[in-house]
């Protein structure tokens, strides 16, 4: 009987015997309903989360990337160039000024105070009030890229620039013959050269030094290019 049934393919019934539960294949539908109901919406909350963070992530990247800013060192090496020029132009206009120069080096090199109501080296004397305005002009920018400043020999060259701009400003404001009109105090003499100070030499050099770090390529956010 059991042989019959096994060749005919009647399951067989008793009481060792349990039914067999039919497999049902998964439908592409029962799957897709099934994997919709199992997403939740805190699930969704987390998803979205972590893909914002991931592009925080990579926006904060290439900031961490070129180190630490250099806004620190820009401002410390303006204040030094600024105290310095400060000084020196007190000093000598007390000790120099209406008294014979004082040889530094020979012939070659003097002290001698001269009041220049134009640019460094005594340039445009009759352009003071503009002369003013650029300077003032030169800071404002300065402090604007300072934003973005993660170059250590950016940070130097701009510290230079704006510790000379804001020494040879404050002689503009404060000094004779009037706000804006002011003369500055100039008093290195080298010989078949122009009049000059301190906030005049931080001008020089903080501009050669921009000018190579532009033929080097070197941005002042510490990125490099090649022209």
């Amino acid at each position: 009987m059991a042989e019959a049934e096994r060749i005919t393919g009647t399951p067989e019934t008793g009481p060792d015997s349990e039914p067999r539960s039919a497999a049902v294949p998964a439908t592409g539908g029962n799957a897709e309903g099934t994997a919709s109901r199992e997403r939740r919406p805190d699930d969704e909350g987390r998803a979205e989360g972590a893909s914002g963070e991931a592009g925080a992530s990579a926006a904060e990247s290439p900031a961490k990337g070129r180190g630490k800013r250099r806004i620190g060192t820009l401002f410390l090496v303006a204040a030094v160039v600024y105290l310095l020029d400060l000084g020196s132009k007190a000093l000598v206009v007390a000790k120099l000024e209406h008294h014979a120069p004082i040889e530094v080096i020979g012939s070659l090199l003097r002290l001698e105070v001269i009041r220049n109501r134009g640019a460094a080296f005594s340039i445009g004397e009759a352009l003071t009030i503009f002369l003013t305005i650029i300077a003032a002009i030169v800071i404002v920018v300065i402090i604007r890229i300072a934003r973005k400043l993660y170059s250590l020999p950016w940070g130097i060259a701009l510290g230079l620039l704006l510790g000379g701009a804001f020494g040879n400003l404050t002689d503009r404001i404060f000094r004779t013959p009037g706000v804006f009109e002011g003369a500055v105090v100039d008093f290195i003499a080298p010989t078949h050269f122009a009049v000059f100070n301190l906030a005049d030499s931080a001008i020089v050099c903080g501009g050669v030094l921009i000018v190579i770090l532009s033929f080097r390529g070197l941005d002042p956010d510490g990125t490099v290019h090649k022209d």
